[in-house]
């Protein structure tokens, strides 16, 4: 009984992340409709800087957040008013090359910049104990925080102006235009805060995980998966996928060995797609 319950803190753990991974791509995925492939990286960077600044600066994790997270909003804000705006109303495959062609440049000016050796954040907080199941206290900082990051996100889309805006733009561009939204406006803040999610998530993993370049084309599956699971462009789909993959892979790390674990997830991934393409919580006609 132990195992289980540690095994299911382990994936809520996990998975909180993951929902967290997957927010900010999910949310550009389905209001811009541009599969956004510099996520991973983007994410990757948020944990060096989070990492540089605990480390040369003595700047906490929670204190560099909100920095970072501002930092990569404007550069996500950047990217898509200078560069992907100009060919947004492109066939589908044009931005995607266009963002693949982003994430290797970023890719490899961290490789350089940072090289590939895998750093972490140590706080050394201890752990929980409640039960015989163990929780360190780092990676349940981070849980608490994916959750309320989410929270906040979905707070944002609910009841702010600009949340009903890009909800408007999400259900339908062009009336949205024509009751006087400034849709290239729209996108440029949707994915400053897709990129700020990335960032914010960055810092998180830093503190549980090793953050290397090698991270990006994981991390970029994963929000895959999630979006598949959980619905497209959906923040509580997001959630959903994210809680859901993360107690699959830490049942399937349990019961088959962790190297095969995320195997397990994209195998699930194709079944649901040939079933349920629209997931567990999203909508047909926002695929």
């Amino acid at each position: 009984m132990e195992i289980t319950l540690q095994v299911i803190a382990n994936g809520l753990m996990l998975g909180a992340l993951y929902a967290c991974i997957a927010v900010g791509f999910s949310l550009v995925w389905g209001v811009l409709n541009v599969i956004n492939l510099t996520h991973g990286s983007l994410i990757v960077l948020g944990g060096y800087a989070t990492f540089f600044a605990w480390q040369r600066l003595g700047l906490h994790p929670l204190a560099a957040l909100p920095v970072v997270a501002l930092g990569l909003y404007l550069l996500g804000w950047l990217i898509q008013w200078g560069l992907i705006n100009r060919v947004i109303a492109s066939p589908v495959m044009t931005t995607l090359t266009l963002t693949f062609g982003l994430d290797m440049i970023l890719y490899n000016v961290m490789t350089l910049a940072f090289t590939a050796t895998p750093r972490r954040i140590t706080l050394d907080l201890g752990s929980l104990v409640l039960g015989g199941v163990v929780l360190p206290f780092d990676r349940i900082a981070a849980m608490v925080l994916a959750f309320i990051l989410t929270g906040l996100l979905y707070l944002l889309l609910r009841s702010s102006k600009i949340g009903r805006a890009i909800v408007a733009v999400r259900m339908d561009r062009e009336a949205a235009a024509l009751m006087g939204i400034k849709v290239m406006r729209i996108y440029a803040v949707t994915f400053g805060i897709g990129a700020m999610m990335a960032g914010a998530c960055g810092a998180l993993m830093a503190v549980v995980f090793p953050i290397t370049t090698n991270l990006t084309g994981q991390i970029i599956g994963k929000a895959f998966v999630v979006c598949v699971l959980g619905g497209l462009g959906s923040v509580p789909g997001a959630l959903v996928g994210g809680l859901a993959l993360g107690l699959i892979e830490s049942f399937a790390g349990h019961l088959i060995g962790p190297q095969d674990a995320t195997t397990v997830g994209f195998v699930l991934m194709i079944l649901l797609l040939m079933t349920r393409p629209t997931g567990l919580l999203g909508k047909r006609g926002y695929e």
